[in-house]
């Protein structure tokens, strides 16, 4: 696993990744239409060109499965992670966040996942993240609320 500068081929892999049906039911948290290419690109041109926001791809055996990034959120930094359903399980994102914890050091640090994304939770908890609380948010994915928790690293 590597992480790196993202570069604008990296898109086409990560617009790719967001069309699995799976993947954006478990984020929750997704576009209202993640095959629309435009929002896509607007959205990660906003940013890649915000300067509070760290991002990296994600390399797997030279092949792009997904990014991580960091951004300023109510007040915290705050991580967020995609990777392609075909590495789930298989420790890419795992290594991707303990890598990416080394970089960005700012902390307290948080993270939000659905209460229900029980692989993304365990990524965060054994990098010794807790949840300080709960949120509830509209998911375009499931077109429902749900339950969130908030997780932070000190």
């Amino acid at each position: 696993m590597n992480l790196r500068p993202v570069e604008p081929a990296d898109l086409d892999w990560f617009f790719e990744h967001q069309q699995d049906p799976e993947a954006n039911i478990m984020a929750g948290f997704t576009a209202k239409n993640p095959s629309d290419r435009g929002v896509f690109n607007h959205h990660w041109e906003s940013i890649l060109n915000d300067p509070e926001v760290t991002v990296r791809t994600i390399e797997h055996d030279g092949k792009v499965v997904g990014s991580v990034m960091a951004y300023p959120n109510e007040g915290y930094p705050e991580i967020s992670f995609w990777t392609d359903k075909a590495y789930w399980g298989r420790g890419v994102t795992t290594s991707a966040v303990d890598a990416f914890l080394q970089e960005f050091t700012q902390r307290p640090v948080r993270a939000r996942v659905v209460t229900d994304n029980i692989g993304s939770q365990k990524v965060l908890e054994r990098r010794g993240f807790t949840v300080v609380g709960e949120a509830e948010g509209f998911a375009n994915a499931r077109a429902a609320v749900v339950k969130e928790y908030i997780m932070e690293l000190s």
